[in-house]
């Protein structure tokens, strides 16, 4: 398992927008729900307008879906436009908008180079409250379904990360995911005990409908932890349809904020000490005798 160094609290600052207070011991964090196109600009004008709306609503961390900046109209698109590390619109795009407003800011996938000319890397990337890259994950299990009329293959465009990745912030310990890494809970078992975990996706329609709330609401419970899991969720122009239904959701499973579809933002508080009373009445994670090797 890798790691990102830790992070020493902030001091608080004004920010470039009036914010909603929160008591101490608390924050709020935001999921962007967006229906992306191939229009790597106008896809960035949009995030960073639900960005603001979060903001303005008091979120310190926020964290934008899967394919943010891109859905392109076939596996070229998005190929073409990838991007070397600290290079590129899409990482210029997180960096600055992260600076701006002082927040946390998770691209929840960029397109990044690969070692394969005609693919990319999935890579969530993490900025901090002054613009700076402090975690990258590359999505690890890739997305594949035959049935009926629909056929995904992400093997084709996209060569799988190999790195388990958490990182501490003024939040606590996150850990990062990705869509179709929902569906592996041991992933999630490698992170270790981490206070968050984010999962930007991207879910088809029919195995949304089918299984997004369920599996969300288990890794929050089973980890008890708290998930962000910003969606994208709507019809897209390649023909696409994403179930949506971004969510934050607590420790003990309880959906905090949920969008069904459309661009928008979830908001809900986060409270570290409500999770410290809920780990030590269920001491569920100390309890595990089964490890991986």
């Amino acid at each position: 398992m890798t790691t990102q160094s830790s992070f020493a609290k902030k001091k608080t600052r004004s920010s470039a927008v009036a914010k909603v207070k929160t008591p101490p011991g608390v924050c709020r964090v935001a999921a962007i729900q967006m229906a992306s196109g191939p229009s790597v600009a106008g896809n960035l004008e949009e995030a960073g307008r639900l960005v603001e709306q979060a903001v303005k609503q008091g979120a310190n961390l926020v964290v934008l879906p899967e394919n943010f900046a891109i859905m392109g109209l076939r596996d070229k698109d998005i190929v073409a436009s990838r991007e070397g590390e600290g290079k590129g619109p899409i990482q210029k795009f997180l960096a600055d908008t992260a600076k701006k407003f002082r927040i946390w800011l998770v691209g929840g996938s960029v397109p990044m180079e690969a070692a394969a000319k005609t693919k990319v890397r999935n890579a969530c990337l993490v900025y901090d409250d002054k613009g700076k890259l402090a975690a990258r994950y590359d999505k690890i299990h890739l997305f594949g379904l035959d049935l009926g009329n629909e056929h995904y293959r992400e093997k084709d465009a996209i060569e799988p990360g190999d790195q388990v990745v958490s990182v501490d912030t003024p939040f606590g310990r996150i850990g990062l995911s990705i869509c179709y890494d929902l569906r592996f809970p041991e992933l999630y078992r490698a992170l270790g005990e981490v206070d968050l975990i984010l999962i930007p996706s991207a879910f088809t329609e029919t195995t949304g409908k089918a299984h997004w709330e369920t599996l969300v609401r288990a890794r929050a419970v089973e980890n008890l932890a708290y998930v962000i899991a910003p969606a994208q969720g709507g019809y897209h122009i390649n023909g696409r349809e994403t179930h949506g239904h971004s969510m934050i959701v607590d420790p003990w499973g309880v959906v905090l904020d949920q969008l069904p579809r459309g661009s928008g933002v979830a908001i809900a508080n986060i409270n570290r000490n409500y999770q410290a009373s809920l780990r030590k009445s269920l001491p569920a994670l100390r309890h595990r005798t089964i490890h991986q090797c």
